[in-house]
């Protein structure tokens, strides 16, 4: 068997165009994983929204943008670059949306008679908008354009040792400087969510604790996997109880989603005397439109009105050493 490792992340726009930005936009929220009503409404609604929201969107991206593009889809590449010279095998990258795209990685790939694939998504939890959603995409573009390749899947990882282990090395620095407060903020979902990707149809959200223990639809329970790795960071890391709390970001629509939402924490936590906070987003292995422009900049200013005084991200793994050894680690696992 010849075998290669294919790295699946979100996608970003090609560039801050308004016209790229909607092309973008449509084709991320037109997937029925991430707005999963019926196709009819589901363009409706979609049809709706880019009529404002790819220029406001394009504004958002310009004041993160590179010289070399986006910086999620640029790191993206150099952490597949850093991984290629530590495997010896085919290491591709694609994004879910645009490109690079899955369609090409999978040529590509096919071109090199790679007939065993290790995928690896992007995202440490399970989600159907997310880590559900590239997987499913990869498995059609293969089974269109290279039947014979056999896919493994990388599980969710969001509490594995080695993921942690790299959360903690690059939080280091940021919790020994000091804090009042770590918030950890993660990728919001709608609460339908949960329930719908709910192996038992009986269990998320059903009471207050529902995330504790032992259940088997914690395998594909997003608000359990991230309960799970701030368990095991904030014990990696030492984090005093009391200093630390969770929160949700990036809601869209009226619907419920997974709560507390950040924007209200960040404007709640300096009535609470959190005067020094330090925000991390281990939902995100690398620093996008949702940590840079959401968080480092529309957060910050959020919580600085409320009267905080110190606003300090902890940058995404993005190439970090730990988490290209970690990656390391699950290829030598195939």
């Amino acid at each position: 068997m010849n075998r290669g490792v294919l790295l699946v992340n979100l996608g970003s726009p090609d560039s801050t165009s308004v016209g790229d930005v909607r092309r973008y936009l449509n084709e991320f929220l037109m997937d029925a994983r991430v707005i999963d009503s019926p196709w009819p409404l589901r363009r409706l609604i979609v049809s709706m929204i880019l009529i404002g929201r790819p220029k406001q969107s394009a504004e958002a991206y310009h004041k993160i943008w590179t010289a070399e593009g986006s910086p999620l889809v640029v790191t993206s590449r150099h952490v597949q670059e850093k991984l290629q010279e530590r495997v010896p095998l085919p290491v591709a990258l694609a994004m879910r949306y645009q490109n690079p795209s899955i369609t090409n990685a999978i040529l590509g790939l096919a071109e090199r008679n790679i007939d065993e694939l290790l995928l690896i998504p992007l995202f440490p939890h399970y989600a159907m908008s997310s880590y559900e959603t590239a997987i499913e995409r990869v498995k059609e573009v293969a089974a269109r354009l290279a039947p014979q390749m056999l896919i493994k899947v990388q599980p969710p990882y969001g509490d594995s040792p080695d993921y942690i282990a790299a959360l903690a090395a690059s939080a280091a620095n940021y919790l020994e400087a000091g804090y009042d407060h770590l918030l950890f903020s993660f990728h919001g979902v709608p609460e339908r969510h949960l329930r719908k990707t709910d192996p038992t149809g009986r269990h998320c959200l059903t009471v207050p604790n529902c995330c504790e223990g032992a259940n088997p639809a914690h395998a594909t329970c997003y608000r359990a996997q991230c309960l799970k790795t701030v368990a095991a960071l904030v014990r990696r890391a030492g984090v005093p109880a009391g200093k630390f709390s969770v929160s949700f970001q990036s809601r869209l629509g009226r619907d419920q989603w997974l709560k507390p939402y950040t924007d209200f924490e960040l404007a709640a936590l300096p009535k609470r005397g959190v005067q020094n906070l330090l925000v991390i987003c281990p939902a995100f292995v690398s620093d996008c439109l949702e940590t840079l422009e959401e968080i480092g900049i529309r957060g910050r200013e959020t919580f600085r009105l409320a009267g905080g005084k110190e606003f300090t991200q902890i940058p995404c793994l993005n190439e970090h050493p730990g988490w290209i050894a970690a990656l390391e680690k699950m290829i030598e696992r195939f």
